[in-house]
């Protein structure tokens, strides 16, 4: 069971503001587990993306990772006009501006602990704080940049090209040593990141999972992934990780999932088994490795059988509330919905939510389906695609 002390949620409520194609969304109450439906394009994957960058704080690794995935990259020059390639930052900010003065707003909706993802010219930026943001760096030169402000403190995250081109003096070298020792600053008590685990829409890679893998392995949270296996297979025995031997010298490094069935001689891989026992394994490993913060799946009903939704659920609920995980998850199912509300309604201290994203103009609207009415709305012709 989880230590009372350190068992709250994270977050009870959200406020996204400006993020990508959300001008604003207030979300009034999440639970321990919240699944959001609504039509493509509402913003589903949006409020995801914004969990992963507010629990990273702003980190640039996780900002770059959400724009390459989406293929928004850019081109600019340096101070010897060479060329760059990049992420677009723009693409981040409603309308894909970023302007100086525009700003994202990620957090609690009581307007504690928000997150801010400011753009900024060195000319409106006081003397002192461009001392504390990039120490003797600062340039009379005007150019744009994107800053993190959080709990009090501020910290630079990247350069922006002006006119597609970045300010004579501040070329790659200078970006590259002011950045890097902006990001040794970062990492101090005062931002401490949260854990944030991703899966979905499509499959995780071998990597992923090796990866997960190792922070399980002779513990008791393999039990979890061997309990999520038997949901779709009950002969499963024991789960190992191993070198990938089909692969070339070059890659000797890499691994795959290996699974001993009851009726077999030979271990299987484990993706013979099917997409959903991929995604179920994916899930039992992504939750312990969450522990005290935040786990986010898109389309949560891919590769998973309509009647293993309600013990999938339940198997997430209850590690959810044992490893003090905040779950936030998409889908497009009727099923899945289904399989959530009778989960919620069976186990009540997951704090089960199950919200409906509607588009209202350019700002966001979230319905939610209170814990009496979970069950019935499933049941119904409610509209989760």
């Amino acid at each position: 069971m989880p230590d009372p002390e350190t068992s709250s949620l994270r977050i009870r409520n959200l406020r996204i503001s400006n993020f990508r194609g959300i001008s604003s969304l207030s979300i009034r109450r999440l639970g321990r587990v919240t699944l959001l439906g609504g039509r493509n394009g509402v913003g589903k994957t949006t409020v995801l993306e914004a969990v992963r960058v507010y629990a990273a704080r702003g980190g640039l690794r996780v900002l770059r990772e959400s724009l390459d995935r989406r293929e928004e990259v850019e081109s600019s020059f340096d101070s010897d006009h060479g060329q760059i390639n990049g992420p677009r930052f723009d693409s981040l900010f409603f309308g894909r501006s970023a302007a100086p003065g525009q700003s994202i707003t990620i957090g609690p909706g009581s307007g504690e602990d928000h997150l801010r993802i400011e753009v900024a010219t060195s000319r409106a930026d006081p003397a002192e704080k461009q001392e504390s943001l990039w120490g003797e760096d600062s340039t009379d030169e005007e150019f744009r940049f994107i800053k993190v402000a959080f709990g009090g403190g501020e910290r630079l995250l990247t350069f922006l090209p002006s006119a597609h081109h970045l300010p004579s003096d501040v070329g790659w070298p200078r970006r590259r040593d002011i950045l890097m020792r902006d990001r040794r600053r970062s990492e101090n008590r005062d931002w401490p990141v949260l854990r944030c685990e991703s899966l979905g829409p499509g499959l995780p890679t071998n990597t992923s999972l090796a990866r997960m893998w190792d922070s399980v392995a002779l513990t008791e949270e393999e039990d979890l992934s061997l309990e999520a296996l038997r949901l779709v297979d009950d002969r499963v025995e024991r789960i190992a990780v191993v070198a990938d031997e089909n692969s070339s010298p070059r890659m000797r490094f890499r691994r795959r999932v290996v699974i001993r069935l009851r009726d077999q001689r030979h271990p299987v891989p484990l993706k013979s088994l099917g997409d959903g026992a991929t995604r179920l394994f994916a899930a039992a490993l992504a939750l312990a490795n969450s522990r005290g913060g935040f786990l986010v799946v898109d389309e949560a009903e891919n590769g998973i059988h309509y009647s293993v939704q309600r013990p999938f659920w339940h198997m997430l609920m209850r590690s959810a509330c044992r490893y003090n995980v905040q779950v936030l998850a998409t889908t497009h199912s009727k099923d899945c919905v289904r399989g959530f509300a009778r989960a919620a309604a069976e186990i009540s201290e997951a704090e089960g939510v199950y919200l409906r994203l509607e588009r209202d103009g350019d700002s966001v609207r979230a319905v939610e389906y209170k814990d009496s009415e979970l069950e019935t709305a499933a049941e119904q012709d409610i509209e989760v695609r």
